[in-house]
């Protein structure tokens, strides 16, 4: 157990705040946390397991090798702690592992033969955002306290805000490059429509509707057929032309 707590658990926070810069590394986060918990709640093991799509759990990091065994063997068999404190978004507390055990049975066989004695798993979530699960196995039979309880929910809680905000970012990242794209298209499909529209003697708006239906009877993008205009690669004039003739075909002499 940390002797100097405050201090202990200010400089966890700063090193858990450390990791999150621009070359997010997300299993070295976890395994931060992993590893500090374990200090926090000594002789207990921990074990980060996330969501890699809804329902289906994956198990990240494990401050032991016997706790990793154990975690895949949980995840495997869809059941133990981190499955129902996943599932529900609530702390599954002091669960003692014995031999009459109905509530895991398979899970639990494993976890005694491995040496533990009582289990634990707290959600990482934010609100209604359940990302995974912390569980923490102890080789003895020690009750955690509401002390123990809140000092690990509030390192897993720092944990889950900082890889959401990366999420977070990283979609908004994208979205950025999307729209960057669209509207760098759109200036494309502009200056296609500005040169159509001198060269036909057209409006703008009747100059923008024969891109588009020639594009639309060509099976292309719009923004590909705006390139070739500007690029000269279709001239205008045939825009006009093959839209003409597809609009209005040629009618048969009787």
């Amino acid at each position: 157990m940390v002797e100097d707590r405050e201090e202990w658990l200010a400089a966890t926070f700063v090193e858990l705040a450390d990791t999150l810069v621009a070359d997010f590394d997300l299993l070295d986060l976890l395994y931060v946390l992993v590893e500090r918990c374990a200090e926090l709640l000594d002789p207990a093991e921990v074990g980060i397991v996330l969501a890699s799509a809804p329902g289906r759990l994956q198990a990240m990091v494990s401050s032991t090798e016997r706790m990793r065994v154990v975690e895949l063997f949980e995840v495997q068999n869809e059941a133990g702690p981190c499955l129902e404190c996943y599932q529900s978004g609530e702390q599954v507390l002091n669960q003692r592992l014995s031999a009459g055990e109905t509530r895991w049975p398979r899970f639990t066989q494993m976890a005694r033969n491995a040496g533990f004695e009582m289990v634990h798993a707290l959600p990482m979530r934010l609100r209604s955002s359940r990302i995974g699960a912390m569980n923490i196995f102890s080789p003895e039979a020690i009750v955690l306290g509401d002390r123990e309880v809140h000092l690990a929910q509030a390192l897993a809680d720092a944990a889950t805000i900082g890889i959401l905000q990366e999420r977070s970012v990283r979609q908004l990242t994208d979205l950025s490059r999307q729209l960057e794209a669209a509207l760098n298209t759109r200036i494309v499909i502009e200056q296609a429509k500005g040169v159509v529209a001198e060269r036909q003697k057209v409006p703008m708006d009747e100059a923008f509707g024969l891109l588009r239906a020639y594009a639309r009877t060509h099976n292309l993008l719009l923004a590909d057929v705006a390139a070739m205009v500007i690029n000269g690669r279709l001239p205008e004039v045939e825009v006009r032309e093959r839209v003409g003739r597809a609009i209005h075909p040629a009618k048969r002499s009787t």
